[in-house]
């Protein structure tokens, strides 16, 4: 595999996972009326992206090794 798509592959990925973390973390929607706060959140979306992070990291290390 190419050093450059390599180098891609890495980047992707390590931003990618930051993302993920980000979007599993933090709350997409909060309402707050006097003392009363509540937030929604919807993991299922920054599963797929830690995964697709995940899957470029190993690609990028494991890529072009020949057995």
């Amino acid at each position: 595999m190419n050093k450059t798509i390599k180098s891609v592959l890495l980047i992707a990925g390590i931003v990618l996972l930051g993302y993920g973390v980000y979007t599993l973390i933090a709350p997409e929607a909060s309402v707050s009326i006097g003392s009363l706060s509540m937030e929604a959140q919807d993991n299922t979306n920054a599963y797929i992206i830690i995964g697709l992070g995940l899957v470029a990291l190993i690609s990028s290390f494991l890529g072009g090794k020949k057995a």
